[in-house]
């Protein structure tokens, strides 16, 4: 029996802000768990999805794939709030654990589903859309019997206390520079307040033993889970719209070793 076969399903959120490189760390991480043969669904849970050609679907694949949050006949259904009704009473736990099976698509071992984003104002936003979000993330988190990659914009609005203490590891993607590092600070403040202690940072883009060590200075070492390079591949799989997994093996490689620790420390 193969040695995936033992392990225990894992839920991994990868955050950080826009252009970092969180979603290509999410997607390889997805297609290195797949292609042990373990069950993987991946969530796109950012409002700029790019998750779906970074695991190495087809723009022809994705073209008719409609975010959750713009099934709004689903949502009506589950929530009980229609068009009609908004601002009244609806339905705050709706049924969703059909959903990841109905609506993921699948390609090269990971279903990926795209939850898409709500539009909110000042205060955030209480809304069915919003609830149908965070049960289905609720879901995936606490009742999925598989592993599970999150990629998450920096401000983790999709997460509540009770779905945040089911999240193996949350992995904070930075780069080499006072902003990036900031975020970090951010994020780990807002998921303190969620209860969650299992703060990792991934430094991507690095190039040089100058970058690394910038980054080792501000991090703590026992938060810091690895380095991955300045890559051109990466770029290039950007740029064509490919998979990095299929382009980068350079970057395969590094974050390799990065699932190899994350295999160790949570003992899977």
């Amino acid at each position: 029996m193969p040695r995936w076969a033992y392990c225990k399903a894992m839920k991994i959120a990868v955050t950080g802000k826009g252009g970092v490189g969180k979603t290509t760390l999410a997607a390889i991480l997805a297609r290195l768990y797949a292609a042990e043969g373990r069950s993987v669904l991946a969530a796109d849970a950012d409002p700029d999805a790019n998750l779906g050609p970074a695991l190495g679907f087809t723009e022809s694949e994705l073209r008719g794939l409609t975010p959750l949050s713009e099934m709004s006949a689903l949502i009506a259904e589950r929530t009980g709030a229609g068009r009609e009704v908004y601002g009244r009473l609806f339905k705050i736990n709706p049924k969703v654990d059909d959903i990841p099976d109905r609506f993921a698509i699948e390609k090269h071992g990971v279903k990926l589903l795209v939850m898409g984003t709500v539009e909110k104002g000042g205060s955030g936003c209480v809304c069915p859309e919003s609830v149908m979000l965070k049960r289905v993330i609720s879901n995936l988190v606490t009742a999925r019997d598989e592993v599970i990659i999150l990629d998450m914009e920096a401000g983790l609005e999709h997460l509540g206390r009770g779905t945040a203490d089911f999240v193996d590891r949350f992995i904070v993607v930075i780069e080499p520079g006072e902003r990036s590092v900031q975020t970090y600070r951010n994020v780990k403040k807002l998921a303190g307040d969620l209860g969650v202690r299992n703060i990792s940072v991934v430094a991507n883009k690095t190039r040089g033993d100058d970058d690394r060590e910038y980054v080792r200075e501000r991090i703590p070492p026992e938060e810091l889970l690895g380095f991955v390079s300045h890559d051109d591949g990466v770029i290039e799989a950007d740029r064509t719209g490919a998979s990095p997994f299929d382009v980068s093996p350079a970057a395969v490689g590094e974050i390799e070793i990065i699932k190899a620790r994350i295999d160790r420390e949570l003992g899977a």
